[in-house]
């Protein structure tokens, strides 16, 4: 009788280990955790500079963001881009829009829209702004879906959610590399 509980035991604790492996893979898969920032500098003769950190939360994306030198009282579209590379004055160098799925522009949360679509930047009277929105469509990661190794960029403008390609937000006026 002792050794069948033994063995009972040590069926259940090995059960036991396997579920927790696979559950430990499943987050893994999902994203759980993973972090990447980027460190915004000027472009087009602004003076906006920013960090932002993006951080997974299963399925989800957590963006935070401060940034400073930005119209008081104001909106600016803000998105992911689909390159890597800020060189260029007017950051046209970090191309369109991150769109893995051929989407067309949009509001995140309401409908189709790109994967770096994101909700505008709204500011203070001093310029400032601190941002805070939870996500999906992209993955901290260098995957199909990946922002590590593209670009964040905030617009001069507002975003409508509407325009096609990019929502009529004006030039691009501080551009970061998203990195892990």
């Amino acid at each position: 009788m002792i050794k069948k509980n033994i063995g009972t035991v040590s069926v259940v604790t090995s059960l036991l280990i396997a579920a927790g492996v696979l559950v430990g893979c499943q987050g893994m898969e999902q994203g759980s955790g993973q972090k990447a920032s980027a460190n915004l500098e000027s472009r087009s003769g602004s003076k906006t500079t920013g960090e932002v950190n993006f951080v997974s939360q299963g399925k989800d994306v957590l963006v935070t963001g401060k940034f400073s030198g930005l119209k008081p009282n104001s909106e600016h579209g803000f998105h992911v881009h689909e390159k890597g590379d800020c060189s260029s004055a007017d950051a046209t160098s970090a191309g369109g829009h991150f769109n893995p799925d051929g989407k067309p522009h949009g509001s995140p949360g309401s409908g189709a829209h790109h994967a770096g679509d994101m909700p505008n930047i709204k500011t203070d009277a001093a310029g400032n702004a601190t941002y805070s929105a939870k996500l999906h469509g992209f993955t901290v990661n260098t995957g199909p879906n990946g922002i590590v190794g593209k670009s964040v960029v905030v617009h001069r403008d507002p975003d409508d959610y509407k325009s096609q390609p990019a929502g009529n937000s004006g030039p691009r006026i501080a551009c970061g590399l998203i990195k892990s």
